[in-house]
Formats: structure tokens, sequence, C-alpha cells
């Protein structure tokens, strides 16, 4: 039996749909394989996908399970795609009975069935948008990344358990609640205010010309007169970032799994290099 299941790729700093194809043969020796160019990870959730299965009560069939990554020439890089391979071996042995053409999956499965923090949740939440797909299932620690969008039903996730019980209408998942952007944008928040700052009045002006007119700021003095301290409150007086600057900055963070506890990074990014970092360590290189 066949199933097909949607999950997609981060490229760059989009998402491409990748559609998860498991096939499940009657003839044959017992095995597992994955094509379409995946990568370690990928290939190492074999075991991840057959420990979760076993471990949430469900049962592995022990047959010739083959699952195709589509587009095969793209390459499949990290775990996210434990929780759409477990899925469709449980479509494909009839153990889950379900539409799921309007849904996407992402999620890295634990042995246990859990389902662990996955990096890029927000672009993929994008291209699910962009799809008009109006489902995403995701794990729970990354929902409120993508909660920023409207017009798309997110169903926060625990546990592969959960899953199995929602789509066979066992226990129902409610959706999580979308966010209040104007919120957010209102509630914006800096380690360091410039407005706590006290003297150093001639360094505030230059730094509020440098932010003004997007000039380069160059602080010396000796050791102690507040240069770092001064520095680190520019961001303070920098406008809020725009929707789709905001948006573009927090999927940056999403792919590198920086994004902590935050669903939408408003504050303007601001780096301080010091004075001795080498040209490949400030711009990068091989």
């Amino acid at each position: 039996m066949l199933a097909k299941v949607n999950s997609s790729a981060v490229v760059g700093l989009d998402a491409v749909l990748v559609e998860v194809e498991v096939d499940i043969a009657s003839q044959g020796l017992p095995s597992f394989t994955i094509v379409g160019l995946p990568d370690k990870a990928v290939e190492e959730s074999r075991e991840r996908v057959r420990s979760a299965i076993k471990n949430s009560g469900a049962d592995f069939p022990a047959k010739r399970i083959t699952v195709n990554l589509a587009p095969a020439d793209l390459p499949k890089e990290g775990p996210s795609y434990d929780l759409p391979i477990a899925l469709g071996i449980l479509l494909a042995s009839g153990q889950i009975q379900a539409n799921i053409n309007d849904a996407i999956f992402m999620g890295e499965l634990s042995l246990d069935g859990r389902l662990r923090h996955t990096s890029g949740v927000l672009p993929q939440a994008l291209l699910a948008k962009s799809k008009k797909l109006k489902r995403i299932f995701l794990p729970h620690i990354n929902a409120k990344e993508a909660t920023i969008l409207k017009g798309i039903q997110i169903y926060p996730l625990n546990t592969l358990l959960e899953l199995f019980y929602h789509l066979t209408a066992k226990k129902i998942i409610k959706p999580q609640k979308h966010l209040n952007l104007k919120d957010h944008f209102r509630n914006e928040a800096f380690e360091f205010d410039m407005n706590e700052i006290k003297g150093q009045e001639g360094a505030k002006r230059a730094l509020e010309i440098a932010a003004a007119g997007s000039h380069n700021i160059l602080l010396k003095g000796p050791p102690g007169a507040g240069k770092t301290l001064l520095a680190r409150t520019l961001p303070s007086i920098l406008p809020t970032l725009t929707l789709p600057e905001a948006l573009e900055v927090t999927k940056i963070y999403s792919i590198s799994g920086l994004l902590d506890s935050r669903s939408l990074i408003v504050a303007r990014p601001f780096r301080s290099p010091h004075h001795t970092t080498s040209h490949i360590g400030l711009i990068g290189g091989g």
C-alpha cells in the first residue's frame, strides 16, 4: 500500500515542498530503505522512527518498506522528516485512515515518540500558507513560531501518539491561537536602552546621527569610559523592523536554531565585532 505525506525542505532562507512517499510491499524480505538524496541524519531516522512507532503502542510492519523523498534531485537534510515518515508508515500499514492532503508535517522524533525542537519551522510554515494548505502539525515547542501566520491552523504535538489519536478521532487536538502582531511590535524590549544612560551627551548625539543616516561609527576612549555600553544601546534608537523585515530576520534565527521562545523578532539585529576580528571571522569564508 502507498501513502503520501506533505513535508518540506529548507533551501537558503526559503522552503520547498517535499512529498514523502511510503510504500509497504506485500512481498520481499523485511527492510527499511530511504531514497531521495537523504543525508546522514535522514538515513538515521529509520531507527528513530522504528522505535518511536513501537514505543507509541503502534505496530511497525515487518515488511519491505521504501520511503521516497520527492523531488529526488533535492538534497534532504536534518531530522525534521521523522514525523512525516512515521505517519506515512502508519497510513500505508492501515493503522490510520485519514485525509491529510491539506496538511504539512514536520518534526524530529525521540525514541519514545516525543517530538523534539526542530529548526526552520517559520520558512516551512510560510511555504504551507503560500501553497494554500490548511493545517500544520509540528512540535509543541515550535508552535509559537508559526502562530504569527493567520489563515492556517497550527496543531502543536508533544508525542507521535497525540497525532495518532487526533487522526483517528480518539482525542482531538485544539489548534494553537494566533498571536496579535500589533501587540508584538508594541511590546518591543531592549537589553540596553539609551534612555537609561546618564551623561556622555556628545557620544549619544553621534550615535543618533549615525542611526538616522545609516553611517558607520567608531567609538574611541579610555577603558571604562562606556564605549561598549553606548554601542549596545544603539538598537534602542533604530527604527522598528517592518513586517517583511521582521519575517526575514526571524527566518534566519529559526533556521539557525536561535529563536528560543520568541515568535517574531522585531528589534533590528546588532553586531559588535571586536577590533581584532579577522576578515574571515567578520564576513565568513573558507
